[in-house]
């Protein structure tokens, strides 16, 4: 039991610390958003995308140091296409996605926490009431397992992570130049 409320306090304060660097990003500003969707300001795709490298790389150094073992769930073309779905949905209508609804309202926007929070939770319940029909039905559809990527192409997770790495790294830069 230690050891579970150990990972819940740990996945709490590393959430707040996300949800810090987001807003010290400015990426739970609506505008922010707004503009990333309008192809305006890209300061929404450069910090995901940081975010990507970082986490990557981290999580495959504590693997090789032995301090994490990674589990990847089961997927498949239909879970991705429900969730997208759902996602879009949600980002198209309310401006957020579930981080940057975490993050605005703590900054505290009404908007987000009326609109956001209540979606998640009327969502939430939707899948939970719907999910063992979908679990048969569509999230079946295209499954892939619980592979991944470099899984896939039978290579070491270092061969997929670092070219990976270095043309999002590529890309980040050309943004920059750019002023985008």
């Amino acid at each position: 039991m230690r050891n579970r409320t150990t990972q819940l306090l740990q996945g709490l304060g590393f959430g707040i610390l996300f949800g810090f660097l987001l807003q010290k990003g400015g990426v739970t500003n609506y505008n922010v958003i707004i503009a990333q969707l309008l192809l305006e300001d890209f300061t929404v795709l450069k910090i995901m995308l940081t975010a990507v490298v970082v986490g990557g790389l981290g999580l495959h150094v504590f693997q090789a140091l032995g301090w994490i073992t990674l589990n990847p769930k089961p997927g498949s073309w239909g879970r991705n296409a429900v969730g997208g779905l759902i996602f879009g949905v949600g980002f198209g209508l309310l401006g957020y996605c579930p981080g940057t609804i975490a993050g605005a309202i703590g900054n505290g926007y009404l908007d987000a926490a009326i609109g956001g929070l209540v979606g998640i939770l009327i969502g939430a319940a939707l899948l939970a009431a719907y999910y063992p029909g979908l679990k048969r039905g569509i999230f079946l559809q295209g499954n892939f397992g619980p592979q991944t990527l470099a899984q896939l192409l039978k290579v070491s997770p270092w061969a997929v992570l670092i070219p990976l790495s270095t043309l999002i790294l590529l890309l980040l830069y050309i943004l920059e130049r750019a002023g985008l």
